[in-house]
């Protein structure tokens, strides 16, 4: 059985609140107080640090006694896994949400988008209340006599790298606050998103040697900080203007060459409900039916991607479907026949449902995919409201596919290694060599889909069609984009998200992205 780093360590509330600068938190007792009762209270402070990524707090979002730690939200909506899938995937050729309520739609159809959208502002707020977080705990651990306190700041410092990185990409130039600004916050403008990028790649670096190969399932290992490393210089022409591919392939290899990591054997299994077993899974965000009962990790894909009247949800583990998620032509078009492709990650349910996606905001129109399910690999596991699945934020197949494009971008390496690379991947896919490809085949359109055919549905879409130039304009159209059945342009300027109101009227000197009225 999988540990659960993040139990929660309920002698310490954290109360949280829109302004990115307030970092200080509403605490019960101090570390050195905690310590002294508990020798374990650091590790499970840390705990809360990684749960920020999954949990919206204490106990079952409507349950009546849950203890949300942004007051004022809806707590199942503020998990900041769900929070970025939804920038991520709704917004892109991946994948549609019927359910229209609150800002959804503008999400969903890349229409307008405006900074009184609450799921700008869920991202947002989620992301600095849990930098806050993580700068009170880095300031109180280094109080302490704690025998792994460098370890445990490192990996907090690798947490906060993590958010900082998400940020940039979602909202460009952020304000940076750091353990060096105290517990009462600071007021100040944004950093430009040069000099975040800059902040990232120095964290990165600074814990490189710190944190080890091997670490506790869900902690950060040193492949985790080579694979943000390699995500961060594999975009650094999007934040920076300038670009570092030859970066981007050195980090890719590391994570290949210098980790335990193998790829799994089978595609399936790594999306359900025992994939804590996968030797793939680099870091995940961890999931539990019994002890992380959240509505913002799997149980969002599994539940939102599943309607009864259309689909046998028993048979993926559930026990409820929410007629949420239905993937567009968009996607499954890449795989060619659906009923006689012999790629094992066309994974969709099209009984009941509609090629085309007439209206989304219909169930039946468009496939949903049952990629991530509750599901075991052995077919057992019974039926589960909350979901079993981790999240696998980084594996290794992505480390894969960014040495190809780092190579075909010009960052060095061999087209021999980069072609073995993505070969591997299609074996595994296709059960044999018959969908391997040759150099001649790795083109820029090839590497955009392949990414698409490989990692559909985990959380990457939206940064990868920026990367190529294929998310605002009309270069690229897909079904809904611009609130158009067959698609149309979108301006430049939702290559980056709008600040949400409330972040702005917190801070005076935050000022809203190009494009964008308050």
């Amino acid at each position: 059985m999988k540990k659960i780093i993040f139990g929660l360590f309920t002698a310490t509330l954290l109360v949280g609140c829109t302004d990115d600068l307030n970092t200080e938190p509403r605490i019960e007792q101090s570390l050195d107080n905690l310590l002294d009762s508990d020798p374990n209270a650091t590790l499970g402070i840390l705990g809360k640090l990684y749960g920020g990524l999954a949990l919206h707090g204490i106990g079952i979002p409507g349950s009546g006694n849950q203890q949300a730690d942004i007051a004022g939200d809806d707590p199942g909506e503020t998990v900041f896994f769900r929070a970025i899938w939804n920038m991520q995937e709704l917004t892109t050729d991946i994948a549609k949400n019927r359910w229209g309520d609150g800002g959804l739609d503008p999400l969903t159809t890349a229409t307008n988008w405006v900074p009184t959208n609450k799921f700008f502002g869920y991202l947002y707020n989620r992301s600095y209340f849990n930098i806050a977080q993580i700068n009170n705990f880095i300031i109180d651990v280094q109080k302490t006599d704690d025998a792994n306190a460098e370890l445990y700041v490192a990996e907090a410092r690798f947490l906060r790298a993590l958010f900082y990185y998400y940020l940039m990409d979602t909202f460009g130039g952020v304000v940076l606050v750091t353990e060096a600004d105290g517990v009462t916050g600071v007021s100040r403008a944004k950093s430009t998103r040069t000099e975040v990028f800059d902040f990232v790649e120095s964290e990165l670096l600074a814990v490189e040697e710190t944190i080890p190969a091997n670490n506790e399932y869900g902690r950060a290992n040193k492949a985790a900080v080579h694979m943000l490393l390699a995500k961060v210089y594999l975009n650094a022409a999007v934040y920076t203007g300038t670009d570092r591919y030859a970066d981007a392939l050195t980090y890719s290899e590391k994570v290949i060459l210098e980790s335990p990591f193998t790829l799994d054997d089978d595609y399936q299994s790594i999306f359900q409900g025992d994939n804590f077993t996968s030797p793939e899974i680099i870091f995940p965000i961890i999931g539990d039916r019994n002890t992380v009962q959240s509505f913002g990790t799997a149980t969002y894909l599994t539940n939102g991607s599943l309607g009864d009247t259309t689909m046998p949800i028993a048979e993926f583990g559930n026990s409820e479907s929410w007629f949420g998620h239905r993937c567009t032509p968009a996607i499954y078009g890449l795989f060619g026949d659906l009923e006689t492709t012999a790629d094992s990650r066309a994974i969709f349910w099209t009984e009941g449902h509609s090629y085309e996606m007439d209206d989304y905001r219909t169930w039946e129109s468009g496939y949903p995919t049952t990629k991530f399910q509750n599901q075991y690999s052995d077919g057992s596991s019974g039926q589960s409201r909350f979901s079993d699945t981790d999240i696998p934020l980084f594996r290794l197949a992505d480390a894969y596919l960014m040495y190809a494009e780092a190579f075909f971008r010009g960052g060095g390496g061999s087209a021999a290694q980069a072609v073995d690379y993505i070969n591997a991947l299609r074996e595994r896919a296709y059960g044999d060599a018959s969908g391997n490809i040759t150099e001649a085949d790795l083109t820029e359109q090839f590497l955009i889909d392949e990414r698409a055919r490989e990692l559909y549905y985990e959380g990457h879409r939206r940064q990868d069609l920026i990367r190529f130039g294929r998310f605002t304009g009309g270069t690229y159209n897909w079904p809904w984009k611009g609130n158009v059945a067959d698609g149309t342009s979108i301006p430049d300027h939702y290559n980056l998200f709008p600040f949400p109101l409330e972040a702005l009227q917190a801070n005076p000197l935050l000022e809203q992205n190009p494009g964008y009225t308050n």
